[in-house]
């Protein structure tokens, strides 16, 4: 059993070094003791030097030049050797207790794939918590996954068609609902994992209440069109970190 990591990362020289560094240091542990495994960083086009810091880390880097988050994952599991994917955002750690279930989780063998509960890093105190509590009841509800820690069987991401190259944003949750129906298929559930885990909360510092309900807006009366308009989604794609 063969775990690939994947990361994609757009100008993340800042916090990929410390997403890397968990990484090693998780599987460096009692969790991923025999555990073989890569690291693949999926450089999306990067201006700064996000390429430099993932190889000098001894990651595995790959390049997309269209900058879409969903685009990147793909190339990202395109280069995966592992029978199991495991998708984390670069602003994000992988912790020693999250990889012993994501192992409990694939060694039960009655999975295709999941996602875990998130907490959020360095966030406003109020906004960040009601954030993370809102999303982990959404995710734990309807079994969706957040984009910042997503894995599942590599034969299932290739059969679902892996991530949306039309949607700039939810493509997580597009992928967690088809996996999830290839799993029924096979009798295999989607799960949500106990987690934490735990992402930098810099969107809630970086960007103004006003930017998010404009986007709410956008989202609520025109969902299609906005997840389909890198243009709408600022927070995803100014380049603002």
């Amino acid at each position: 059993m063969k775990i690939s990591v994947v990361i994609p990362a757009y100008n993340e020289e800042k916090l990929l070094g410390a997403c890397l560094e968990s990484v090693k240091d998780a599987f460096g542990g009692p969790a991923g003791s025999g555990l073989p495994h890569e690291v693949i960083v999926c450089d999306n086009n990067s201006s700064d030097s996000t390429a430099r810091i993932a190889a000098a880390a001894g990651a595995r880097v790959v390049f997309e030049p269209v900058n879409q988050i969903g685009r990147a994952r793909n190339a990202g599991a395109a280069a995966a050797a592992g029978e199991w994917l495991l998708f984390i955002d670069a602003d994000s750690r992988l912790s020693v207790s999250t990889l012993e279930q994501l192992r409990a989780a694939i060694a039960g063998g009655a999975c295709c794939g999941g996602g875990a509960r998130v907490g959020l890093e360095s966030a406003p105190p109020l906004p960040g918590r009601a954030a993370a509590w809102l999303w982990n009841l959404i995710s734990r509800t309807f079994r969706l996954a957040a984009g910042s820690f997503i894995f599942c069987r590599a034969d299932a991401f290739r059969d679902t068609g892996g991530f949306s190259r039309e949607l700039y944003a939810a493509e997580e949750l597009d992928l967690s609902r088809r996996l999830t129906r290839w799993g029924k298929e096979k009798k295999l559930s989607f799960v949500i994992l106990p987690g934490p885990h735990m992402s930098s909360g810099r969107k809630l510092r970086l960007y103004s209440v006003t930017d998010f309900l404009v986007l709410l807006f956008f989202l609520a009366f025109r969902p299609g069109r906005t997840l389909r308009d890198p243009g709408r989604l600022k927070y995803l794609y100014d380049g603002r970190r």
